[in-house]
């Protein structure tokens, strides 16, 4: 038996997946998801081997819930915004169903995924998925966290600064901090630019919680953050943040 999982706030978009894969006899559909929260959890209950996901979904959008889901299942992405389209395909999905798709182009899908299947352990799909950035409006402006079972969502002007962590990163906000096994590439490309500022290899800072910059050691610079948190500032980083702040110390 083949185990998978619908997960779509549209229930036309779920119901045309579910009626096109009786097709299908040796996959079980284990449950029909409404949004990113419920396939998240479904995904930890029923480990499939396969998912038909949505991508602009409410609360978590299908990016953000692949992010934060274990273990990671193999995607066929359906979405009615081309602009995904090459996404889908970046996270290594097997393929990805522009709406309205036809049986035909549904079962064209299915096949790419059978004569692929096994080919990529839950490991490797999951360390593709970590390393791609994800650059539109939801991203800029938020980050979806998981500890244990709980999933957060960190507004972005939340976030004091983002700090490097082995092979992941320290999120703080005024009084929390959070890990995410993501890249500080990933957020520098991701995170609105005119809020925040990689000013070290380590840190990541949001320009509107900085109280003041200050000398710190012959030649160098700190930015003093609301929370009284000291960041280094490397000679490349103080200059852009002299530019973006408009210093001229």
């Amino acid at each position: 038996m083949i185990k998978t999982v619908i997960i779509d706030d549209e229930p036309l978009a779920r119901t045309i997946v579910a009626e096109y894969l009786q097709a299908y006899p040796e996959i079980q559909i284990m449950q029909e998801c409404n949004d990113g929260f419920e396939g998240v959890k479904a995904i930890a209950e029923h480990q499939p081997d396969l998912i038909f996901l949505d991508i602009q979904m409410p609360k978590l959008n299908g990016f953000e819930m692949l992010e934060v889901s274990e273990p990671a299942p193999s995607v066929i992405f359906t979405t009615a915004f081309d602009e995904y389209a090459m996404k889908a395909f970046d996270n290594n999905a097997i393929d990805y169903l522009l709406k309205p798709f036809s049986k035909e182009r549904f079962d064209k899908a299915m096949q790419k995924w059978f004569n692929q299947r096994g080919s990529a352990s839950p490991e490797e799909r999951k360390e593709t998925l970590e390393n791609i950035p994800l650059k539109h409006a939801e991203e800029q402006n938020r980050i979806a966290v998981k500890f244990g079972n709980k999933i957060s969502i960190i507004p972005a002007q939340d976030v004091y600064y983002i700090e490097a962590y082995d092979d992941y990163v320290k999120i703080f906000t005024e009084k929390d901090y959070f890990l995410k096994k993501k890249t500080m590439n990933y957020f520098e490309q991701t995170l609105s630019s005119s809020d925040f500022l990689r000013v070290h290899r380590s840190f990541i800072i949001r320009l509107q919680h900085i109280t003041r910059v200050e000398p710190y050691e012959k030649n160098s610079y700190v930015a003093l953050m609301k929370n009284g948190k000291k960041i280094p500032l490397s000679r490349t980083g103080y200059s852009r943040l002299k530019s973006e702040l408009g210093l001229y110390i």
